[in-house]
């Protein structure tokens, strides 16, 4: 049984809240408090497995109250925010501290809210109470290679449920000549928008939303938008991001699946596949792909994993070359490029 606690200034928003996870017979709502003040008291007494935390609140909003959360007494948090431009940055902000994972939230049509909607918060609250949370600790900035040389290589990564963090560590390790990387990250479309603009902050490169058609080039991170198309590679020399309106694929769109299985075809053994912390299996089949067409292959391991469900299929069907530590990563894709042009040399001289 998971127990959760609602945090939220709205009553009505609580109720709803209370109705819908009520329904899910592993879970059990152990409380509702309507600021950061009553939610304090109640986590000391109630102890619950997680919490679903509301973004704007009075006295302390959200995003300050997770941040004490997560230096004092770190514990899986779910945001409630509205499926807004701002709502998408206070969220990003949010992930970027430690929560799990993010809801969209509710109206007051209970019946409508009591539907599909109902049913993927509660997976999100269960999958949240399974998730590794760590403590927030300031990010300190990483210094980069000096005299880089990416090569060839083109980098392909995938994440999910805890991606945001675990992307923003990776990609802070790339200098301003990273090769050439695609990122297929579940998230909603106006997310991806601010995401994106979000890594071009924090990061070396530049990073920007994948357009159809534009042509991969050193120094550039291109982001899957969220919602309506799958991202792919295609190419035979000058290799270009398309975006298709396809059917999800494994229930998602943008799939990782997707992205990888057109990396197996376009770009083959200059390639470098890394799958990241996430819920399922998406992806896995795709790196697999990846390998056995002799791609260098890279898993997040279990311990720094949020939810260590993509990385562990891949894992067990032989996807992954190489487990790493998430700190480790993007240092070990930089290794792999550099391994790369070294192999290349040599062959020259030989």
């Amino acid at each position: 049984m998971r127990r959760v606690l609602i945090v939220d200034d709205s009553a009505t928003i609580r109720g709803l809240l209370t109705a819908i996870l009520s329904r899910d017979p592993e879970i059990e709502v152990v409380g509702a408090a309507q600021d950061a003040a009553v939610a304090r008291r109640m986590i000391k007494e109630l102890n619950p497995d997680v919490i679903t935390l509301d973004v704007e609140m009075p006295n302390m909003n959200g995003l300050e109250f997770l941040e004490k959360i997560m230096r004092l007494r770190p514990m899986p948090v779910v945001m409630v925010s509205t499926l807004t431009q701002k709502g998408a940055e206070v969220t990003l902000s949010a992930l970027e501290i430690g929560a799990v994972d993010y809801f969209s939230k509710p109206t007051d049509n209970v019946a409508a809210n009591l539907g599909e909607s109902g049913r993927e918060l509660c997976e999100k609250v269960k999958t949240a109470s399974r998730a590794r949370v760590r403590p927030y600790v300031e990010r300190n900035p990483i210094p980069t290679r000096v005299n880089f040389d990416p090569g060839q290589s083109i980098v392909a990564i995938g994440s999910s449920t805890g991606g945001v963090e675990a992307l923003i560590t990776v990609l802070s390790n790339f200098p301003e000549n990273c090769p050439p990387t695609v990122i297929t990250q579940h998230m909603p479309a106006h997310f991806t928008t601010s995401f994106a603009q979000r890594l071009d902050r924090l990061c070396k490169p530049s990073v920007s939303e994948a357009k159809d058609g534009v042509i991969l080039s050193i120094g550039n991170v291109y982001l899957a938008p969220g919602g309506n198309t799958h991202l792919e590679i295609v190419g035979t020399g000058t290799l270009r991001c398309r975006l298709t309106s396809a059917p999800p694929f494994g229930g998602h769109r943008p799939s990782v699946d997707v992205l990888f299985g057109s990396m197996a075809s376009a770009v083959r053994r200059n390639a470098i596949g890394v799958i990241l912390t996430g819920m399922g299996r998406d992806g896995a089949a795709g790196l697999l792909k990846m390998r056995q067409q002799g791609a260098a292959t890279i898993g997040q391991d279990e311990e720094t994993s949020i939810v260590y469900g993509m990385p562990r299929v891949a894992f067990e069907i032989g996807a992954v070359e190489r487990q790493l530590r998430l700190e480790h990563i993007g240092q070990g894709i930089l290794d792999l490029c550099e391994s790369s042009v070294q192999k290349v040399c040599h062959a020259i001289r030989v």
